[in-house]
């Protein structure tokens, strides 16, 4: 969302949230996704609602997919290529969509981090491009 929102109409049918990995954020998180009725499980067995996994269930790996009645949502504990939730938080941009709601997203630096970190095969090279470009006119100021 951040990319689009930003930069390009890319869509890519989910909403990626990385959470401050902490016990009192991740229980906020499993709150909030439980009243958007999202669903996850380990396996097709165990995929519920994640209102009746056990609490602290999103200790349980460092990547989620779920599902939900308002679309895909990824929740990450940590972020390839990037360091602490902290720093990348620091660095982030406050910004608002066309209808005026707030949100804060990854830098551009950090987004082209996270492309840098993946494997070869899996890194979107147009992306990588647009943020190059976006970097170079914020440094020198053709933006």
């Amino acid at each position: 969302m951040n990319f689009l929102l930003r930069h390009k109409p890319v869509l890519t049918f989910d909403v990626d949230l990385w959470i401050a990995d902490d016990p009192t954020n991740r229980d906020r998180c499993e709150r909030a996704l439980a009243e958007l009725d999202a669903q996850w499980g380990r396996d097709d067995e165990d995929w519920k609602p994640v209102s009746h996994h056990p609490p602290g269930w999103l200790e349980s790996q460092p990547l989620f997919c779920l599902t939900s009645p308002h679309g895909a949502i990824d929740v990450f504990r940590r972020v390839a290529g990037l360091g602490s939730w902290d720093d990348s938080h620091a660095t982030s941009v406050a910004s608002r969509t066309a209808s005026g709601v707030e949100y804060i997203g990854l830098s551009d630096d950090d987004m082209l981090r996270c492309q840098y970190a993946l494997e070869d095969g899996l890194r979107k090279k147009d992306r990588i491009e647009t943020l190059k470009r976006a970097i170079r006119e914020r440094d020198t100021g053709d933006g």
